[in-house]
């Protein structure tokens, strides 16, 4: 889900399954972001037609879940009040991998920076376009995609960590200066920048991020650079 939709048999890799219509597949994705829980019929719905709900909703989910089990006949889709259940094991989502890689990378990054940097890539190579991209449309699908784009930028930045702290600083000033491009108003992204530049001797480089992050804040939001900031050496 970490990209669009793909569905591969039990293996390694295992065979790609094709799961044709879009909403066969959000239904499937609705699903797999609750690995072994329920979703709520009226979740499943609100997600399946966003406001449009047909008549016969109820039953017009439930033709699709058959859809679906024939589509995908590994998956075991049980019916669990209130809704449907996809029961496998949560580790089977590139969702749940990831989540669970973060939070190992980060737990190692104070002791074991090297480990927690090789944790952390692995985290992010999961990662083979948008999030959640067969949902980017629409409404429902938002939040959850949100999520997942603040736990990557989240899991960059303590990887950008452990980098530092390992001195394995050769090419982040150019995959930060990115960054930043992308995401102006992030100060996490100008601060890890301005120590990067700083391992490089470039205390100079440093101060005009500085300066021209101080200049976005208080035009555009009318707020000085937060302490953490500040307090990037120069």
């Amino acid at each position: 889900m970490l990209g669009p939709l793909e569905v591969r048999t039990d293996g390694d890799p295992g065979e790609i399954v094709e799961v044709a219509g879009a909403r066969l597949r959000t239904l499937l994705i609705l699903l797999a972001l609750h690995p072994g829980q329920p979703v709520t019929s009226s979740q499943l719905i609100d997600g399946l037609w966003a406001g449009e709900t047909p008549a016969g909703a109820a039953n017009a989910l439930q033709a699709l879940v058959s859809r679906l089990r024939r589509a995908v006949p590994q998956a075991v889709i049980e019916s669990r009040p209130p809704g449907y259940q996809l029961t496998l094991d949560p580790r089977s989502t590139d969702v749940v991998r990831f989540e669970d890689l973060v939070a190992a990378g980060r737990a190692r990054l104070r002791d074991d920076p090297a480990g927690a940097a090789a944790t952390l890539r692995e985290a992010l190579e999961l990662w083979r376009g948008p999030a959640l991209a067969d949902m980017a449309d629409t409404g429902f699908g938002q939040a959850a995609i949100a999520r997942l784009d603040e736990l990557r930028l989240t899991a960059i930045e303590h990887r950008v960590d452990a980098d530092l702290r390992t001195g394995n600083t050769a090419s982040l000033v150019a995959e930060l200066e990115g960054l930043v491009i992308a995401h102006p108003m992030r100060e996490t992204l100008s601060a890890r920048l301005m120590r990067a530049l700083h391992a490089a001797g470039r205390r100079g480089a440093a101060l005009e991020v500085y300066e021209q992050t101080r200049k976005r804040l208080v035009g555009q939001r009318g707020v000085v650079p937060s302490a953490e900031l500040a307090a990037v050496p120069l």
